[in-house]
């Protein structure tokens, strides 16, 4: 299919208009016979987005050109630190952190926090590894794409979208709860109640979306202001957030840490499933490495610095919170409010509620910032209508996949609960992570005409074996309550074969700048802990998230795949269908004047690899 019109000078031609073109404009959509044509040739396409990976000068120059205007470098460490800060701490820990407690895990609920914290900083040190080699906004969906291909993005990119716009709409929905206890009133006092809908759907929150709309105009005005609103905003939650430590220390009842974990191991792990959600916010400081200064420098301090901090007040606060209040009694709504009114404190909950409204604002943000970023780069491809990959020029802001993103995250928030949104969130989380630390694997020990055929093969085993240990185990948790047969065959399973991935499989590539530690240990630990707090999540949590998988796919198998392979030939990122295993063995190449840089990035074209 010939299609001179669809790469970069289909977006040349693009203003603010909202034509067809705008969002199909590649020659499979030109009319009713090429689209015909195109579902015919599917699954030879689908093969071929399947097996061709990305490159990383790709990523970095051609798809990035895609959005007409750069994005402006603007950031330090030092805004990444206090945009990770503002990104993590939010209606995790003023929400979740009692109903987790109260259900859950007890005053054990700190080891869930330290359970679900060692999980996220694994998942920070495979991130910080991609960022600083492949500074992008397209985050992990572009680390997938180099590692995986295409077809794994896409459900990656999926995933991630969802992942944003449940998060904000819950962070919406808390929101809501903790301006109720400011004004000593009851959430739904502050919204409608539709009897005629499902509960977990019937109490409409206007708050939440005006909230949303708020955080949208922020956004969109420049990334540098929202960098500057958020440091002012999490030098004074984090205030607030020691006042609550130190507060809570001393209104402290030991007697209250007497039962300490009441629900045992399972409640501990279920509730660190579910509190992963407090960690969520990380993966968008790694989408802003398009636009930070200094990516091999800023981005490890920024990203690990701020999780150290992140995890430190967490166990922190969950501590202060077990110990004023007999898990039992802790409220769902505003925990750490209600605490302080049950010890006498009745003033302190008004700061506490000041405070939680400011994390959970900048938290917005972050997200907003994050999102539209990642939704940026997924219509760099093409796999979103294009005309979201537009970069205004006055602003160097993403505006219409901001607007949008946003838009989805206000309906959201207006209609579902918070637990609903919690649970769900965590499943496309988890299941994201773990594909990130699988591509580092893939990116360490893996390099076309450098790893031999037999290596390959070695590193596809252990990765098989490694992915389903890790599952076998996480399944034989959530079925088995009181066994342990399972574990003695699944683990040593797990670690025979990063034992083998360590000693027979030699590195393919050395991280030029800065490297995940200790590889493969850590990354496999990373796929272990991910897939193990999946099988703590309930049932109707992955049913719902098997229904957003396939709607994916649905969408996938009739616009994206063919938007995204014809814009792929059309600028020369994959030059033939149907090579199968040497697409995988040699990437796809982008462009001609790519080639030279081949060598350096993904070894040498070597057709008898």
């Amino acid at each position: 299919m010939g299609s001179e019109g669809v790469g970069n000078e289909g977006l040349r031609k693009r203003g603010c208009s909202c034509t067809k073109n705008d969002f199909l404009p590649e020659e499979s959509f030109q009319s009713w016979g090429n689209y015909v044509q195109a579902l015919k040739e599917t699954p030879l396409r689908l093969k071929d987005r399947i097996l061709t990976r990305s490159l990383d000068t790709t990523e970095l120059f051609e798809i990035k050109a895609r959005s007409q205007h750069e994005m402006k470098k603007t950031l330090t460490w030092w805004d990444l630190m206090w945009f990770g800060i503002g990104a993590v701490i939010g209606a995790g820990i003023f929400v979740l952190t009692g109903l987790e407690a109260r259900d859950d895990a007890g005053p054990a609920v700190v080891l869930s926090y330290v359970v679900s914290g060692i999980s996220a900083m694994l998942s920070v040190f495979c991130y910080t590894e991609f960022a600083v080699e492949i500074p992008v906004a397209g985050g992990s969906f572009a680390y997938l794409r180099i590692e995986l291909g295409d077809f794994v993005a896409f459900v990656a990119a999926g995933n991630i979208l969802l992942e944003y716009v449940i998060g904000g709409a819950a962070v919406a929905r808390a929101w809501t709860s903790y301006f109720a206890t400011l004004c000593n009133k009851q959430p739904d006092d502050f919204r409608i109640i539709a009897h005629s809908l499902p509960d977990d759907y019937g109490h409409l929150d206007p708050i939440a979306v005006a909230v949303a709309a708020s955080v949208c105009i922020l956004a969109v005005l420049s990334t540098k202001g929202s960098s500057r609103f958020n440091y002012i905003a999490s030098v004074i939650h984090v205030i607030v957030i020691l006042f609550i430590i130190i507060a809570g220390f001393i209104n402290a009842d030991t007697n209250n840490y007497r039962d300490f974990a009441p629900y045992g191991a399972r409640g501990v792990f279920k509730a660190s499933a579910v509190l992963f959600f407090a960690y969520v916010g990380f993966d968008a400081v790694s989408t802003m490495a398009e636009e930070t200064k200094n990516p091999a420098k800023d981005i490890p301090i920024g990203l690990v610095g701020s999780m150290v901090v992140t995890i430190t007040a967490y166990c922190l606060l969950a501590i202060a919170l077990c110990m004023m209040q007999p898990y039992k009694q802790i409220n769902a709504d505003a925990p750490f409010s209600v605490a302080f009114s049950a010890v006498g404190w009745d003033w302190a909950k008004y700061i506490v509620a000041a405070g939680a409204l400011k994390g959970m604002t900048t938290v917005l943000l972050v997200s907003a910032v994050g999102q539209a970023r990642y939704l940026t780069h997924i219509a760099r491809t093409h796999m979103m209508p294009p005309w979201l990959a537009q970069v205004h020029g006055k602003t160097g802001t993403p505006i219409n996949a901001t607007v949008v993103m946003l838009s989805a995250t206000a309906i959201i928030a207006f209609f579902t609960k918070l637990d609903i949104l919690s649970n769900l969130l965590s499943i496309s989380t988890l299941f994201i992570f773990m594909l990130v630390a699988m591509a580092l694997l893939v990116r360490r020990y893996y390099v076309s005409g450098v790893t031999t055929p037999a290596d390959r093969n070695k590193l596809i085993t252990c990765l098989l074996l490694i992915l389903g240990s890790s599952i076998a185990t996480a399944a034989y948790w959530g079925m088995s309550e009181h066994g342990w047969v399972g574990y003695v065959i699944t683990v040593p399973i797990w670690l025979l074969s990063t034992i083998g991935l360590w000693l027979f499989v030699p590195h393919a590539r050395a991280p030029k700048l800065w490297g995940v530690p200790l590889v493969p240990w850590l990354p496999s630990a990373s796929i272990a802990i991910n897939v193990f707090l999946l099988g703590s999540i309930d049932k109707a949590s992955f049913e719902r998230f098997g229904i957003w998988t396939a709607l994916l796919l649905v969408y996938y198998l009739f616009f994206g795949l063919h938007a995204s392979y014809d814009t792929a030939k059309a600028s020369g990122e994959n030059n033939k269908i149907g090579e199968g295993w040497k697409n995988v063995e040699e990437g796809a190449v982008s462009s001609a004047t790519d080639v030279s840089g081949l060598n350096e990035n993904r070894g040498s074209e070597n057709p008898g690899a």
